[in-house]
């Protein structure tokens, strides 16, 4: 299996360098055990190549490979072993080979969404209201069990007992567009004339870390990747805002896709939950029962929202380009 050197050396910086996962001492855990967690990662990156030119996924005989890009919620190895498993199951069901993408950043992934580049991907609820604008995704799946809140986080002894405590105070995000745990966040924060100052910190679990280690006061989150955890940063951390809930996370695919291609992998991601094993793959990517999905249901309401002002994107783009 191929495995691309340039990527691992990302991985290795992103974990080995990353001040939010080696700073001494952090949790009780020191620097030299986080190298050798870091090492262990970059053994199973050697051994499994987490990227689109390594071997396919599912069915090796299929007549095209198809990419599927995942939003990077997570550290990317630890978003690789999550999907991997899901995607040979997928592909071997369903006669489709599958070429796993995890772009570095929120922001990446959403320039190679909205040009239309992945075949299928998993993305925010936000991401779909602008890749149907603009490419005509279409959703196929979600979550039917729960509702995508966001989540304002503070330390577990901070003072900040409040939102309106959060006035001008640094507060990290994923990303600008992380839909529940930055854009809609920071709208409602807004609305209520609570102006803060955001440090984008490319996941969820890189701003929960910030928060614990005192570099900023508060991080906006999601109550899922807030769960999944350890437990010791769990308690090293106090909600203090949750939003609205919406529609979760949907797996979306390009209209290139043929129908009957789309409904073939639809049915193979639902199948999975008729038995343990395949439910328990599926709870770790945030789809314990998989339903599927109606844009007009589940994404047009978000809108009404108009969160577009708070859209940040390249600026080579322009705003405007998202909706020409």
């Amino acid at each position: 299996m191929e495995l691309n050197v340039s990527f691992i050396g990302k991985v290795w910086d992103n974990l080995i360098n990353e001040h939010y996962w080696l700073q001494a001492d952090w949790l009780g855990m020191n620097a030299f055990i986080k190298k050798l967690y870091a090492l262990s990662l970059l053994t199973l990156l050697s051994a499994v190549a987490p990227v689109s030119w390594a071997a396919c996924l599912g069915d090796k005989a299929a007549v095209k490979e198809m990419t599927v890009s995942i939003v990077p919620q997570l550290p990317r190895a630890v978003t690789y072993a999550k999907w991997a498993p899901i995607l040979e199951y997928v592909g071997q069901k369903s006669g489709q080979c599958f070429n796993l993408e995890i772009p570095e950043t929120i922001p990446a992934f959403e320039k190679q969404l909205f040009k239309g580049e992945p075949d299928f991907a998993f993305a925010n609820p936000y991401h779909e209201v602008i890749a149907k604008k603009r490419k005509g995704y279409i959703p196929l799946f979600i979550d039917g069990k729960t509702k995508l809140t966001g989540i304002l986080v503070v330390k577990a002894d901070s003072p900040i007992k409040s939102i309106q405590d959060l006035q001008g105070k640094d507060v990290a995000f994923p990303a600008p567009n992380a839909f529940a745990a930055s854009l809609l966040i920071r709208a409602e924060l807004a609305k209520q004339g609570i102006f803060i100052k955001p440090k984008y910190l490319k996941t969820h679990a890189t701003a929960y870390r910030a928060v614990a280690m005192g570099d900023v006061v508060g991080a906006g989150g999601v109550n899922n990747t807030l769960q999944r955890e350890e437990q010791a940063l769990k308690e090293s951390l106090r909600v203090v805002y949750e939003t609205s809930g919406y529609a979760p996370h949907p797996f979306i695919a390009n209209p290139r896709v043929p129908l009957k291609v789309r409904n073939s992998v639809t049915e193979a991601f639902l199948s999975l939950a008729t038995n343990e094993s395949g439910r328990k793959l599926l709870e770790e990517v945030q789809i314990p029962q998989p339903i599927p999905s109606d844009y007009q249901r589940d994404f047009a309401p978000l809108e009404t929202l108009k969160l577009e002002k708070f859209v940040v994107l390249d600026e080579s783009w322009g705003l405007q380009a998202l909706w020409d």
